[in-house]
Order: structure tokens, then sequence, then C-alpha cells
């Protein structure tokens, strides 16, 4: 069925209605606290959202994907606007925000956690846009390892571009809670690996065959 491009599906309204539930929220939040870092991010997110919905219109992302990412949005903001009680471990002189709390020291943060689920969905949703281009020119692919190495690559591009975003905060606002050059050397590897367990999800449970129907 044909659909206008400047009207929400019933698939789209409720994710969409969600992130609204949170993204004023965090903008006003962030002004009071005069978080200019993450009002930056609040507005990064209304960008990538409309960029999301596009991808959707041409690819028909699989409905997992667009909450996924809904709340994946919501664990970031959260990371870096709630506090934690401070017998919460967190590494000294670090304020005492989600994003700093060691789920388990010295193996898992909950930054590195939202890193390596944030990047494992976008390589996901590389494979689901790298099947549907092939569909629509007529060739089924299945997901060999090639092809889930590129899209594996892809996912951690698109994380590195993450890293450039948060080290252009760090130039334009004086304070951040960015961290340092070991703080992205360790989000770099959270990328890797939820890009490499996104890969071998995809080759477990991943449809060989697409329909033409969305």
């Amino acid at each position: 069925m044909k659909r206008s491009r400047l009207h929400l599906t019933r698939q789209e309204w409720p994710v969409v209605l969600a992130a609204m539930l949170y993204i004023p929220p965090a903008i006003y939040f962030s002004w009071n606290l005069q978080n200019n870092e993450f009002i930056l991010y609040a507005a990064v997110l209304v960008v990538l959202g409309g960029v999301l919905l596009f991808l959707h219109r041409q690819v028909h992302l699989h409905t997992a994907a667009l909450w996924g990412l809904c709340l994946w949005g919501l664990a970031h903001l959260c990371g870096g606007l709630l506090p934690v009680p401070h017998d919460w471990p967190v590494n000294p002189g670090e304020p005492h925000v989600l994003y700093n709390w060691w789920i388990y020291r010295p193996w898992l943060k909950y930054d590195q956690l939202i890193h390596a689920c944030g990047f494992g969905l976008t390589t996901w949703i590389c494979w689901q846009s790298l099947q549907r281009i092939f569909f629509n020119r007529g060739t089924q692919i299945t997901p060999t390892f090639g092809l889930l190495v590129l899209c594996m690559a892809a996912g951690m591009g698109f994380g590195a571009l993450n890293e450039v975003l948060e080290f252009l905060a760090t130039r334009l606002m004086p304070q951040t809670n960015v961290g340092g050059y070991e703080n992205t050397g360790w989000d770099l590897v959270f990328n890797l690996l939820g890009s490499v367990m996104a890969a071998i999800l995809i080759a477990l449970f991943s449809p060989r065959r697409l329909s033409a129907s969305v």
C-alpha cells in the first residue's frame, strides 16, 4: 500500500512517541543542569531519528531494530543525566552518573555496555540494509563470512564516527564527561565486541530469504 513519506505508519508511531517521551525532558534537564554536552547529544538523537525513519522507509527495518535504537537513545541520555549513589563504584574524580558506573570492576562499565549494544544494533541494521539492497535488485543473499565482516566493519565505522563527535564536543565545550585516550580505546573495543556478537546472531538467526511484503 502506498503511503505519504510525510506520515508515520502504525509501526513507526509508537517508536516516535516513545522517543518524544524522553528527548524533550532530557533537553530540559540538561539545560537546567547546564550540561551542554547532553543538549548536543539530544539534538543529535533527533537528527538520527529522522535519518533512521528515512532509512526504514527504504529498507523496511525489523521492528525490533527500531525499538532497540529507541531504547539505546534513552539509555545513552540516562547515562549522562542520572546520578548514582555515592557508594556505587566510579573512577576517582569522575562524576557519580550512570555512565561512569562500574557494573563489574574492572571489566565492565555502563558506558561500555551501551557502546556494545548500540553498535551491535548498528551492525544488524547494516546487514538488513545490505540484504534489502540486493533483494531490490533481484538477488537473495545469505550471511556469509565475508558479508558479515563487511557489516561489522560498517558498524565499527559508525562507532568511530561517534568517537569523532565526542572529540568535537571536547573542542566546543570546556567540560565534558567524554574521558581520555584510554576511555576512547575501550569504547572502540566494546564497539568491536558488540559488532562481533551481532554478526554471530545474524549468522544464527537471520532469515535466509526476504519477502516483498512489509
